[in-house]
């Protein structure tokens, strides 16, 4: 007689690289960049475009060579980033969560990704020989970087988290408060967009990059894996 059993199928449970992994690899690497270059400049290095050229272009050449760390940090902080955004969006997939806030999520974090690269590439630039020897060179690449490291960054970066923290909310796919978190946060990035209009603003954007962190770390470790779909074979 030929019954229905219930087999463990490897496809019935997510596969690819840990979201919550890959948020410490990228938080870790992004607070070390930003740690070693405070201890050792004292916080004198940290990238300020609106302070002074010429006490910028010192500090480059005082620092050129912790800053050149602190760029290949950040860059390598990206990558991470890229990945996460690729993993949770595919988890959410596999669950069945198919409408375009996940979409959206997508778009933020790749787009997030890709403003952190050109950030540090821009810095990095700034520390090859001859350029920080050219003030109006130094004060360009100052801006472009400071930009696309700050609110070019965290506003796609509050899509990404709005993108997946409104289906967790819905789908408890993660605990209530790390959706609500989410939300919060992104709220705080997207308004971190009137720093281009007013510069006092720009205090939201550690906020959100914060947020950001303690979000994506428990995100990645607690959003569920298991579709809770059971294939049948006949034996």
């Amino acid at each position: 007689m030929k019954a229905e059993q219930p087999v463990n199928s490897p496809y019935a449970v997510h596969r690819g690289p840990h979201p919550g992994i890959l948020a410490v690899v990228h938080v870790a690497l992004f607070a070390s960049s930003l740690l070693l270059l405070g201890i050792a400049s004292k916080g004198e290095a940290f990238p300020n475009p609106y302070r002074d050229i010429q006490q910028a272009q010192s500090s480059l050449l005082k620092y050129i060579g912790i800053i050149r760390i602190n760029t290949f940090l950040q860059f390598g902080a990206a990558i991470p980033l890229g990945i996460f955004t690729a993993a949770a969006i595919s988890r959410l997939h596999f669950l069945g969560v198919n409408v375009t806030g996940v979409n959206i999520a997508l778009f933020g974090g790749i787009a997030a990704s890709i403003f952190m690269t050109l950030s540090s590439l821009s810095a990095w630039i700034l520390t090859q020989p001859g350029i920080v020897d050219n003030i109006n060179m130094v004060q360009i690449l100052q801006f472009f970087s400071f930009a696309t490291g700050g609110v070019a960054f965290i506003v796609p970066l509050g899509l990404l988290m709005a993108g997946i923290s409104v289906p967790c909310l819905f789908g408890h796919y993660t605990p209530k408060w790390i959706a609500i978190l989410g939300l919060v946060t992104a709220l705080i990035a997207e308004l971190s967009s009137f720093s281009l209009l007013y510069y006092p603003a720009n205090f939201l954007l550690p906020v959100a990059r914060l947020g950001s962190f303690v979000w994506m770390i428990a995100t990645g470790f607690t959003l569920v894996k298991n579709n809770g779909q059971i294939k049948y074979v006949k034996v």
